[in-house]
């Protein structure tokens, strides 16, 4: 590879890994062209992408991008993929390919700034969506507010309730 065509690699990587919220890599080791094209495929609706390049290249960029923390998995063939967006669906994909295809390994990554290995990466993809846990929580803070409006509203209803029995019992007697 010419140096001029080394360094554009080096500054796309670099603009990558800057612009990237969290990233995480994987050994692609045997998957063919066409599984790596699926998998992109895969990723391109969840705002990521698949960038295959040499370790050397990738470790120049992370080294000037300042993202040390993947410089521990840069070994054998590497594919890394970038998020701009929720980290967790990305890696829910990734983690569904390295099931069906037995061949991509999941090896860590970077979320918003922490490192994870490749079992945080496998807890990350068993996480539900950021969607999913704004509506668990907003459950979890209405929950409370509900019951406490059923319990005020039940006090004047067991008054009208209490008030009817006795003008029956009235009319009856």
């Amino acid at each position: 590879m010419l140096k001029e065509r080394k360094e554009e690699v080096i500054n796309q990587i670099e603009q990558q890994l800057n612009s990237a919220t969290s990233l995480i890599v994987t050994d692609y080791r045997g998957l063919g062209v066409q599984q790596l094209a699926e998998i992109r495929n895969e990723l391109r609706p969840l705002e990521a992408s698949l960038l295959v390049s040499k370790n050397t290249l990738t470790r120049i960029a992370a080294t000037r991008a300042g993202q040390e923390g993947i410089l521990e998995f840069l070994s054998g063939p590497t594919a890394i993929a970038f998020c701009h967006s929720d980290p967790a669906p990305v890696a829910k994909a990734l983690a569904k390919a390295a099931k069906e295809t037995t061949i991509l390994k999941l090896k860590g990554g970077l979320v918003d700034g922490a490192v994870l290995n490749e079992d945080g990466i496998k807890v990350l993809a068993t996480l539900p969506s950021r969607h999913q846990l704004h509506a668990q929580l907003v459950f979890a803070l209405a929950s409370p507010i509900t019951g406490l409006a059923g319990t005020l509203a039940a006090i004047p209803r067991s008054l009208v309730i209490a008030l009817d029995q006795i003008e029956k019992q009235k009319a009856a007697a």
